[in-house]
This record gives C-alpha cells, sequence and structure tokens, in this order.
C-alpha cells in the first residue's frame, strides 16, 4: 500500500466532504463558522495537504448535515479490496 494523502481512498473522501459540502450550500467559510475553526483548515483538509481521522469524519459530516456513513460507503468503493496497511 502506497502511505501517502494521495491514494484513492483519501482522494474518495476530500472529494466526497467537497461534493457534500457544496450540495448543503456551504463556503468553505460558513463550514468552518460552524466547527469554529479557519477556513484555512477546510481548505487544507479539501486540498489534500491533511489527512482527517474518523472522529473528525464524524464532526465535518454533522457540521454539513449528512450522515458520515454515507462519505464512508464512497470511500469504501475506492478503495481495492486487496489493500494492505
Amino acid at each position: 500500500m502506497t502511505k501517502t494523502i494521495h491514494s484513492p481512498g483519501q482522494k474518495a473522501l476530500i472529494e466526497a466532504l467537497t461534493n457534500a459540502r457544496k450540495e448543503a450550500g456551504l463556503s468553505q467559510m460558513a463550514l468552518a463558522e460552524r466547527l469554529h475553526c479557519h477556513q484555512s483548515m477546510i481548505a487544507r483538509i479539501e486540498s489534500g495537504e491533511r489527512r482527517i481521522d474518523v472522529v473528525e469524519l464524524v464532526v465535518l459530516a454533522r457540521a454539513i448535515g449528512v450522515e458520515a456513513e454515507a462519505i464512508m460507503k464512497v470511500v469504501s468503493a475506492s478503495v481495492d479490496e486487496q489493500q494492505k496497511l
């Protein structure tokens, strides 16, 4: 497995979160305000510069107004079944 922030699963996660935010009609600034963080943090997540853990995924999904499980389905579909740690 390539241990990089550029893996297919990571790219799918970023895309799913970004799409969900946009579909919810939220700007990066509006999402940052909901999360009490800087807009630059959202930008770093969406650009792939910063990875998120599962707890952050749940927090982000709730702030966007989507189920974390829906995001995980997208990510799961993009990860090769033979992928190793």
